[in-house]
């Protein structure tokens, strides 16, 4: 059972994302919250495995929020699917550089979002498509701010991975791509996770545009 809080202002919201997520049975609405420092309150009570989180909230917007659960390290394990009406490019980047593990918009199919909360359950992250594409646009079109030093000490192998990481290949594909296994792929890209100062796949893939990895082999 995956076990969510999930963090809304609007009640009727709320009230509709909790019988999206718990349609099929196989996820729990284990608490909800009205505002950021509530939602903060819950995770720490509750300790889920997962968190849908408003952006514009009162007392405590979901930028702020997800910082701090984030940075708690009480609640290890706690992941955040950012889910808002709003795709403008500084929320996209806050969220992920706030440790987001996700970000989605409201409009997003029911069956999409159970899926959404069951990838990054399991360990992924996701962004909707169009802000996909935004953000890595972004990080590719900032050649002023290439910052090779952030792969400095890396092997050639996990800089091979890393490349592919940026070109959005999955652990199969890079699996195929470099004749190597894909848990051997897996365990690559748990090492980067280790060596750099990325919190998911996402913002291995932002690395690897801003050291100017992504698009070499």
């Amino acid at each position: 059972m995956i076990r969510i809080v999930i963090a809304e202002d609007e009640p009727l919201l709320r009230s509709g994302l909790r019988a999206l997520a718990e349609h099929d049975g196989d996820i729990a609405v284990v608490a909800e919250a009205g505002d950021g420092r509530s939602a903060v309150d819950a995770v720490r009570e509750h300790r889920p495995d997962i968190v849908l989180m408003d952006i514009r909230m009162p007392v405590l917007n979901g930028i702020a929020a997800t910082g701090r659960i984030v940075g708690d390290p009480h609640l290890d394990g706690v992941r955040i699917i950012v889910l808002t009406t709003f795709d403008e490019d500084a929320n996209v980047f806050d969220a992920i550089a706030s440790g987001a593990s996700g970000y989605l918009l409201k409009d997003i199919a029911p069956q999409d979002l159970r899926n959404a909360i069951r990838l990054v359950a399991d360990g992924q992250s996701l962004l909707a498509p169009s802000i996909t594409e935004k953000v890595m646009r972004a990080a590719a079109s900032a050649h002023t701010r290439t910052r090779p030093e952030l792969v400095e000490g890396l092997s050639v192998r996990e800089r091979e991975v890393l490349a592919a990481i940026g070109r959005g290949l999955n652990n199969r594909e890079i699996a195929a791509e470099l004749f190597i296994s894909p848990d051997t792929a897996r365990t690559y890209v748990s090492r980067l996770l280790t060596k750099l100062p990325a919190r998911d796949r996402t913002q291995l893939a932002i690395i690897a545009h801003q050291s100017g990895l992504a698009g070499h082999g």
